[in-house]
């Protein structure tokens, strides 16, 4: 029984002796089929000097005001009609490289959905 428990004891040192190494992934394998990523987004473009959309004839812009205004806490009053000028509902396009990293600047695309004549001068 000494034995078998001195046997133990021995082969656990070696064990603990044995040196560990790791590598990485992109050292040791080739990557087949890297490409790029298509980003899609949608948001509002705010601040614009009356070139926004027209809300009668887009009425999703008003809905994603409504539903910001209601994710900060905001409620409007039943039956309030927004007549926004200043805003307008955009779709928001880049591709990522592949390999991109952090804070690696990209080309991004805004581009109006509804009827803005012009998104110059807005913030998103």
């Amino acid at each position: 029984m000494r034995r078998w428990i001195r046997g133990l004891l021995t082969v656990a040192l070696l064990l603990g002796s044995v040196a560990v190494s790791a590598e990485r992934i992109k050292d040791i394998a080739n990557f087949a089929g890297v490409r790029s990523n298509p980003l899609v987004g949608y948001g509002l473009v705010v601040g614009l000097d009356g070139s926004g959309d027209q809300t009668t004839q887009t009425p999703f812009t008003v809905q994603s005001i409504v539903n910001m205004l209601s994710s900060m806490g905001i409620a409007l009053p039943p039956g309030v009609s927004l007549q926004l000028k200043n805003v307008a509902a955009v779709m928001v396009t880049a591709t990522l490289p592949p390999f991109a990293q952090p804070g690696q600047a990209i080309d991004v695309t805004v581009s109006s959905l509804g009827n803005a004549k012009s998104l110059k001068g807005g913030n998103c």
